[in-house]
């Protein structure tokens, strides 16, 4: 089984992109916090690189800023290319099959719409209030 939960915040904006046939992907990544942290250091967090298409993308699109906290379902997957200087480039990405957000507004600063950190021209689109 192939199967991976996180809960972090965007790092940037997502990066979407249109392809061939009205296809459509996002890549952005998380910042997940590290579970534990020893006596006197300070909170350590991994930058979790992640893709996802289709409909989940469109939703990237709208709301899929810098610094709003998700919670991500997906799996793992790793690939390969060979860049421009013929080096071998191993990536390994997060594929998203799933995404919700992880706060409510409230706890982003503002507002009462029940979700974190969305810009108030932003939430006239979303489909639930």
């Amino acid at each position: 089984m192939n199967k991976v939960i996180l809960l972090g915040r965007m790092t940037r904006d997502a990066e979407v992109r249109r392809g061939e046939s009205d296809s459509i992907f996002a890549r952005f990544s998380l910042a997940v916090d590290r579970r534990f942290k020893k006596d006197g250091e300070e909170q350590t967090a991994d930058f979790i690189n992640c893709v996802a298409f289709g409909k989940t993308a469109e939703f990237l699109e709208k709301f899929g800023h810098k610094g709003v906290k998700f919670i991500v379902e997906g799996r793992i997957q790793t690939g390969s290319y060979t860049n421009k200087d013929g080096v071998k480039i191993y990536t390994t990405d997060i594929v998203v099959e799933n995404i919700e957000f992880a706060e409510s507004k409230n706890a982003g600063g503002s507002g009462d719409s029940g979700f974190g950190n969305i810009p108030e021209e932003m939430e006239a689109e979303m489909p639930f209030r």
